[in-house]
């Protein structure tokens, strides 16, 4: 069984009050998503200093760090302790982590939101993942989880300006919804989530209100999750990943419809959906 380590509960609002003036010179309050620096300290050396509203920065720290394959066990994590006085979070480890600054120091600048680098290293680890053969999804789940989403209650339905992303079983069921200001810090804290509750991924479903672009892939993979929905589009490396780990991607999902980019054998299509939809309407008698 798994170690799970001491977590703070650090909250911090997610919504920030401004005024505004529109066009016709009326005035009104405003609400603006937060957005707050976090500072990730391991064994008292700094690390990162990540962009975030704050939702959830326990599970954003140790989705980070497992991502970046800094930390390759929950088990070596000993406490994770948030301090927004100081925007600050204090990661102990049990053994320390060794090389820590010759493997941090190749940086990929990404096309992320607000905090966009990853570890280059992460891109020599592709080879080694291995999704499930196996793994299916139906187009009914599909529609299920985009309906899902399009009814969550959210911090971008009130104020903008964030990204959300969601965990979904492969029947449709919604595990976890997560928003931040930058799409990769909406992941690695669901990554960070998976962790404490020791889930794989096998048999779970991806969605992202932001394109799939080569690190949501990669880090989608590295979960172990067959399949990345975006209700935007997938960028020319991130389709390249997706193909060669063999993930399937859907993209421009919003309503009945959707473009599958990748991964073209998992999913299951359902005919009769297709023919529901193009039934007339009956007319009231």
């Amino acid at each position: 069984m798994s170690h799970r380590p001491q977590l703070s509960k650090a909250s911090a609002r997610l919504t920030h009050e401004v005024l505004s003036i529109d066009e016709k010179g009326r005035r009104a309050s405003t609400f603006i998503p937060a957005e707050r620096p976090l500072t990730v300290y391991v064994d008292k050396r700094e690390l990162v200093t990540l962009m975030t509203l704050g939702a959830a920065p326990e599970a954003l720290t140790l989705g980070y760090l497992r991502n970046q394959r800094l930390v390759r066990s929950i088990d070596e994590v000993e406490s994770v302790q948030v301090d927004w006085s100081v925007d600050a979070v204090a990661v102990v480890t049990r053994n320390g982590i060794a090389d820590l600054e010759e493997r941090t120091s190749k940086k990929v600048v990404t096309t992320g939101c607000g905090q966009g680098s990853v570890f280059g290293g992460l891109m020599d680890e592709v080879d080694s993942i291995a999704l499930p053969p196996h793994a299916r999804l139906t187009q009914s789940v599909v529609y299920r989880i985009v309906e899902t989403i399009r009814t969550q209650q959210s911090i971008y339905k009130q104020a903008g300006s964030v990204h959300g992303c969601a965990l979904f079983s492969n029947t449709g069921e919604l595990l976890y919804f997560i928003e931040d200001v930058g799409r990769h810090n909406a992941v690695d804290a669901i990554a960070g989530l998976m962790w404490l509750e020791g889930m794989g991924g096998e048999d779970k479903v991806f969605y992202t209100t932001g394109r799939l672009t080569s690190e949501m892939v990669i880090k989608g993979a590295q979960m172990g999750i067959p399949f990345l929905l975006s209700r935007s589009g997938t960028t020319q490396m991130g389709h390249m990943v997706a193909e060669h780990v063999g993930m399937s991607l859907l993209a421009r999902c919003t309503g009945r419809h959707f473009l599958l980019l990748a991964g073209h054998e998992r999913l299951v299509f359902e005919p009769e959906l297709l023919e529901a939809d193009l039934r007339p309407v009956p007319r009231p008698a």
